[in-house]
């Protein structure tokens, strides 16, 4: 089975947290109220390196999976 790049997680322990989860290498939990970033890898210091590159984009990405989903469920 194949899982989507992205998921919108949700927990009633966290009202106001929107919660994205990408689910490919480099994976992570990304929290839209705050913005702070979970990584589920262990990197080491070459990775850190191209991890700091694609970081910012993957965070857009998610960002952008959040505004898609938002906009489909007003529809």
């Amino acid at each position: 089975m194949e899982f989507p790049k992205f998921l919108l997680g949700d927990n009633t322990d966290y009202p106001t947290a929107i919660f994205i989860v990408h689910t490919e290498y480099p994976r992570f939990i990304i929290n839209l109220e705050n913005d702070e970033v979970e990584w589920l890898e262990d990197f080491d210091r070459e990775d850190e390196k191209e991890l700091e590159e694609e970081a910012g984009k993957l965070i857009e990405a998610a960002t952008a999976f959040y505004d898609r989903e938002i906009s489909r469920y007003e529809e």
